[in-house]
């Protein structure tokens, strides 16, 4: 299959969508929106690549960077730094890959609607480029605290409420 590929750049954040799968996946106007709301005005000159993937691809890098031998909804891959540059070009955060086929099982195993669980996996990747980990106890509620609050303000549920 060929690779998609689209470039957004909204205010604060440019964002780079490339599509590996037929599967569906939210356009790339919402991706962007969805990244900005998380970045707020940290997001400002700042760009995502997103990379919508298959569980055969998503399960290579899971294993390849994480040890898990499995499919996974979403792996974040922060950019490194970057020297000071000119202000005109976008600053990379990192890349999120995206697994539709894992989003979609885990959006019906769960009863969430399907676009809500997309929003809430670039919401929870794109926290993750900033630096949000859910490693401890402390640093799980205040990641989850900003995830819902975002969320909120995006017109979605608290995904961590249970819907059945």
């Amino acid at each position: 299959m060929r690779t998609r590929v689209a470039r957004i750049e909204s205010r604060p954040v440019h964002l780079d969508v490339q599509r590996r799968v037929r599967a569906w996946a939210p356009r790339n106007a919402e991706f962007a929106r969805w990244a900005a709301a998380a970045l707020g005005r940290r997001g400002a000159n700042r760009e995502v690549a997103v990379r919508v993937v298959g569980p055969a691809e998503s399960r290579r890098l899971n294993a390849h960077y994480r040890g898990k031998d499995q499919p996974t909804n979403v792996l974040s891959f922060p950019a490194a730094a970057q020297p000071a540059a000119a202000e005109a070009a976008a600053v990379p955060l990192g890349d999120l890959v995206i697994c539709a086929q894992v989003v979609r099982t885990e959006a019906q195993a769960q009863g969430k609607p399907l676009r809500a669980h997309w929003a809430h996996l670039v919401v929870h990747g794109v926290l993750h480029l900033l630096g949000y980990d859910h490693e401890s106890e402390p640093d799980a509620r205040r990641m989850e605290r900003r995830e819902i609050s975002v969320l909120r303000a995006l017109g979605f549920a608290n995904p961590y409420r249970s819907i059945r």
